[in-house]
């Protein structure tokens, strides 16, 4: 499905209600699968948690998680611990080019019994359950969260828990917070000192509970982004948010000052109000604790005109695509100058966008929703819209909602 915007103006005071965090979701389903006694409000609708809820209750000997690249590093670790369950873990194309080795060396190292079926490094994989009772592995610190998320979340139900050292400089530390944070609300002792995280074991039952997950930040990012390039004075509501948030995508409230735009915190949701225009200055971020936000403020600051340079980007070369080479090529189609490398991307200024272009998706859902908001700026065409559903199924329904000329 493809999808066309034409060139909208947004209708005032509207109040989106946003599905639950998929980071979040996706942690508590297989902390849910490893204690039943969790249980879970708010959950995600997107296809990653689907995919991840339909995977943890599957007695199938070959799992196909598709483009869900989370749910590949968290189950390659829950799997890696079912005794004596023979599981093969596969996904679609793109799937099989993102690297697992990482991960896999951290689980082989634990006592896991691993094993590719075509590629070294890359799924498919074939994974024989087993007790893991080492207690200590090292990760490179910059790696991608998930690896080291998913050896965190298995870490309680291993004999004698996790000795985890990180070497170098963290990156993505808010995420590694998030995991930490929900895996102390359920009941299990962590501690994070410097570059070492110490998981206990908890091999007991835990008390009957229930957990609500916080609204997805990165969905809010392109309603950010749609008021940066709004008016003075038009404003949109969403929930379920707080100011508190586990979130690494929350930094969205400072950064898009930036844009003018700013965001008032209610009991149970967030209002976003743009004040001022955006400031004349060049823009500087750098995004290592939240690199899913960065097509959001690119696209914002091509729409605004703005020089931007953003760094701390490494991760993105990984996703559903190469979303540094995605974003270049695309936006240049609009009349972007842009220039790459390995982990940074910079804008220059701009005061032509194109009219009438297609942007391809290449199978990335936030490709789809970090260029909707041009649709306030000019008309274009979205390829293969329906990829939103990743994350974000309800996207197109929401954006028609708040005024957007969609056909």
């Amino acid at each position: 499905m493809d999808v066309s915007i034409l060139k909208s103006k947004l209708l005032s005071q509207q109040e989106i209600q946003i599905t639950g965090s998929k980071s979040e979701s996706n942690r508590l389903l297989l902390l849910q699968a490893l204690y039943p006694e969790i249980s879970i409000e708010n959950l995600s609708n997107s296809d990653d948690s689907v995919l991840m809820q339909k995977a943890l209750s599957s007695n199938d000997t070959i799992v196909d998680i598709h483009h869900a690249g989370t749910a590949m590093r968290f189950l390659t670790a829950y799997f890696s611990v079912q005794n004596d369950r023979e599981v093969t873990l596969t996904g679609s194309s793109r799937m099989k080019e993102r690297p697992i080795k990482i991960l896999v060396d951290a689980l082989r190292s634990l006592g896991a019994e691993i094993s590719y079926l075509e590629n070294d490094g890359f799924p498919p994989i074939k994974i024989i359950g087993k007790e893991l009772t080492k207690n200590k592995v090292a990760l490179k610190a910059n790696v991608s969260s998930q690896y080291i998320s998913a050896l965190l979340l298995i870490a309680s139900r291993l004999k004698n828990g996790l000795e985890l050292n990180l070497e170098g400089k963290i990156t993505s530390v808010p995420y590694i917070k998030m995991t930490l944070s929900l895996l102390n609300e359920v009941g299990v002792e962590t501690s994070f000192i410097k570059n070492t995280i110490v998981i206990k074991p908890k091999n007991s039952k835990l008390k009957k509970q229930t957990l609500t997950v916080e609204s997805d930040w990165s969905s809010a990012s392109y309603f950010y982004s749609v008021i940066a390039l709004s008016g003075i004075g038009k404003e949109i509501t969403l929930a379920s948010y707080k100011k508190e948030s586990l979130q690494g995508d929350s930094v969205l409230d400072e950064i898009y000052k930036n844009f003018g735009v700013e965001t008032h915190y209610n009991e149970n949701s967030i209002r976003l109000v743009k004040m001022n225009e955006a400031f004349t200055k060049d823009l500087n971020f750098h995004l290592s604790d939240a690199p899913d936000i960065a097509q959001t403020i690119t696209v914002t600051a091509f729409g605004l005109g703005k020089v931007c340079e953003m760094t701390g980007l490494h991760t993105l070369k990984i996703k559903e695509t190469d979303r540094l080479v995605a974003l270049k090529t695309e936006l240049e189609k609009l009349g972007a100058e842009v220039t790459i490398s390995e982990d940074t991307l910079r804008l220059e200024s701009s005061n032509k966008i194109k009219s009438g272009i297609s942007i391809a998706t290449y199978h990335d859902h936030r490709m789809a929703m970090a260029f909707a908001p041009l649709g306030l700026k000019t008309s274009i065409l979205i390829e293969n819209a329906d990829v939103v559903s990743k994350s974000y199924p309800q996207f197109w329904e929401d954006f028609k909602a708040i005024g957007f000329s969609l056909k």
